[in-house]
C-alpha cells in the first residue's frame, strides 16, 4: 500500500472525527477529560508524531506534496508543543477549552474536517 493511501485514510478519519464533534460536541469535552489525565497527555503527543512522520514520508507520492508536508510539520510542531508544555500546562489548557459555549467546540470541529478534506484532497 503507497503512503499517499495511508495519508488519504488519516484524511478520512479526521473528516468522521470532525464530523462526531459537530454533531457531538460532548464528545470533545469527553476526550479532553480522557486525555488530561494521568499521563494520558503524551498518548497524544506520540499520535502526533505519528502523524507527523505519515504525512513527512508521503508527501512526495501525494498529488500536492507541499499541503501534505505542511500538515506533517504541524503534527510535528504541536507534538513538541506538548511535550515542551508538559501535562499540567495542557490540563490547564483543555480546562480553559472546557468552560468554552459549544459554539467553539462546533468552529474546531468545522476546522478539523475541512482539514481532514484539505488533506483528502492533496493526497
Amino acid at each position: 500500500m503507497g503512503m499517499e493511501i495511508i495519508v488519504k485514510i488519516v484524511g478520512i478519519l479526521i473528516v468522521l472525527i470532525g464530523i462526531v464533534f459537530l454533531l457531538k460536541p460532548g464528545v470533545m469535552k469527553r476526550l479532553m477529560e480522557f486525555i488530561k489525565k494521568g499521563k494520558r497527555v503524551y498518548f497524544a503527543a506520540v499520535i502526533r508524531f505519528t502523524l507527523a512522520v505519515i504525512f513527512l514520508l508521503g508527501a512526495s507520492e501525494c498529488y500536492q506534496k507541499w499541503i501534505i508536508a505542511v500538515f506533517g510539520i504541524l503534527f510535528l510542531i504541536s507534538g513538541l508543543l506538548i511535550l515542551i508544555l508538559g501535562p499540567e500546562k495542557i490540563r490547564q489548557i483543555f480546562e480553559w477549552y472546557q468552560k468554552q459555549p459549544v459554539l467553539i467546540f462546533r468552529v474546531i470541529a468545522v476546522i478539523a474536517l475541512a482539514c481532514g478534506a484539505i488533506i483528502v484532497y492533496s493526497a
